[in-house]
Formats: structure tokens, sequence, C-alpha cells
């Protein structure tokens, strides 16, 4: 078969192992796979390019994705999703493999209403695809912000400061729950959970009476927090979401704080950091078993799925169902955090 395959919405560590064992995987069955560049735009585009093992023999401890990656909704043009269909009829694809998070799934799940033979692999640093134990670019985000919240510790600690460290997730705090956790942070602040200024201040002043004269704060991008006033988004994405950096929510929440308590209180963002580099271990081996999984439902004629990890098992599940529900935290998981905001 001639296979394509493509990376879209947001790049993350894990990308290129996908890819790669997408590729052997393939090659290993006699097909021949086409990489589509820059995600959906590629196909909006027909711009590709063949690849071959030689392509992705160096590229399983290389962050990013080899493909390129774009934001690109085809699905927002009125031709949109027609036009890709075409084009995939044009580069004369037999089947098409979808690297991506809930939007870039989505749209491979419309395609395959359009009949187009799609087969999706779950990648996103937010971890919220729904049934699944944990998505590509997750665990390496969580470990870049464990080591992040370690070196703000010192450096709170030795300057007697609130330090809030703002990380990335969309609608779900998974990364600044686990990461809080890890990290030992004082507070930890997620989209899933309500608090108030009120109360985040509260709990500041009562560490600094009983003689802990520093803190960190994890607080995840999405996150609202009652008493600290609208902050404003003008620009929203070819999928409808706000751009959540112009939230600027780690910034307002340490001037709110330092302004309600007179502690010195200092931000760090740390954005694209949490994306960039080479994937954890545990990520290589994720996006290699997925990449692979994904070439067998290929095989096995099973489209319109993707293959996710379930309880430590690679089990098949239906895009329409993968994308129907962002998998918020486990406030089990969350529970276990708060006994330590002392």
């Amino acid at each position: 078969m001639k296979l394509g395959v493509l990376t879209g919405g947001g790049d993350c560590p894990g990308l290129n192992p996908a890819i790669r064992a997408v590729v052997q995987r393939a090659n290993q069955l006699g097909d021949e796979v086409i990489g589509i560049l820059d995600g959906w735009k590629g196909l909006m585009e027909i711009n590709s390019r063949p690849l071959g093992l030689e392509d992705v023999a160096d590229i399983l401890n290389v962050g990013g994705t080899l493909l390129g990656t774009s934001r690109t909704n085809p699905a927002k043009s009125p031709d949109g999703l027609e036009r890709v269909k075409k084009n995939i009829e044009q580069l004369g694809l037999d089947a098409l493999v979808a690297i991506g998070g809930d939007d870039t799934l989505g749209v491979a799940n419309k395609l395959y209403q359009l009949g187009v033979k799609t087969v999706g692999v779950p990648k996103t640093m937010d971890n919220d695809i729904n049934g699944a134990d944990y998505c590509i670019g997750y665990e390496t985000a969580v470990e870049i912000a464990t080591e992040a919240i370690d070196r703000l510790q010192t450096t709170a600690r030795s300057h007697h400061r609130v330090i809030v460290c703002e990380v990335m997730g969309r609608e779900a705090g998974w990364v600044a729950a686990t990461a809080g956790l890890a990290g030992g942070a004082d507070y930890i602040i997620i989209p899933e959970v309500s608090t108030s200024m009120d109360k985040i201040t509260e709990h500041l002043r009562k560490r600094r009476e009983s003689g802990r004269t520093h803190s960190i704060i994890v607080v995840g991008e999405a996150a609202e927090v009652e008493g600290l006033g609208q902050l404003g988004v003008k620009t929203i994405d070819a999928f409808g979401h706000e751009i959540l950096k112009e939230r600027g929510l780690g910034e307002a929440l340490a001037s709110k704080i330092e302004e309600m308590t007179g502690m010195e209180t200092r931000a760090t963002v740390l954005g694209h950091i949490q994306r960039g580099g080479p994937p954890s271990a545990f990520d290589r081996v994720l996006g290699t078993r997925l990449g692979v999984a994904a070439i067998d439902l290929v095989h096995k004629g099973e489209f319109g799925k993707l293959p996710i990890l379930h309880n430590g098992h690679i089990v098949t599940m239906n895009l329409a169902e993968a994308v129907g529900v962002n998998q918020k935290v486990d406030m089990d998981l969350y529970r276990v955090a708060e006994v330590f905001f002392t």
C-alpha cells in the first residue's frame, strides 16, 4: 500500500519516534510511506515527500517533528475537507495516519466519515485524549516542568520569595498537577478545581506565620481564579481555541499575590520549553508502540480508529470516542497533592 503520515497541532517530544515506527513497520510489510509536510496544511497544498528507512534512521532521540506541523483546520474552509480528500486521491494514498491531539484527530474523524481511510495516533502534552493513560509528549513535559520547579525551589528559598510557575494545559491540568506534585509545589491551581485569590493568599500567609518563608505555586495556563479579574484574550486559533499565552495568567497571579500580601513574588512561564528537546525514554517507547500499532490497524482494515495506551496495554478505540470528551485530571491525584498544601 501507499500510506500517508502527518503530524498536526503543537509539536512535542515523541513525534519523531512515532514517525520512525510508522515508516519501519510499513517498510517491513512492503508499504510505501509518503510524509505530509506541516500537518493538514500539507494536504491542502499537496506538500509531501517520500519517507524511507534512511530518512528516519537517526530521529528516535530528536525532539519536534521531522515532518513539520501547523494548526491548519481544513474544516474551517467551505470546501476544505473535500479538497483534502481529492488531494489524498491525487497522491494515490490508500490510507492516512494522522498523529495529533484532539483537533488533528477530529479532522481525521471527519475525513473518515467522508470515506477516507484514516487511522489516528494520540499525541498531546496536555494528556487529555479520552481513554488514554498517557499520550505522546506528556511524560517528557512533566519531567521538564518538574526539573524547572526543582530549580525554582532553591532560588525561592534563597530570596524568601513566592514564585508562580505557569505550565501548559489547555483544558486539563495534568502537567500542572503531576509536575507540581513531583516538584513539591506548595499550591497547585488547575482548571478542574475552583479556587480564589482569598484562598491562595490565606494559604501563603499561614505558611509565613509558621516560619516557611518561601512558596512555589504551580498553575495551569487555562485555570480560572476568582478575584483575579478578567484576563483578556484577543486571538483565536483555527480550531476556535483562545491563544492562552495572551492571558498572562502567571504574571497576573504573581502581581496580585504581591499586591494582596506584600510578599515579594515572581512569575516564571515555562511555555515552549516544555515542548522542546529530546523525548524521554518513556515517550520514545510510547511513540514507537503507537506508531507500529497504527500500521497494524491499517493492515487489519480497522479505519476510523486509533491505538491508545490503556491499563498498560495498547488497545483500539474509535476516533469519534477519542475526540468527543477531554480527559480531565484524576481527582485522586489532586487530592494526594493537596495533602502537601501546608
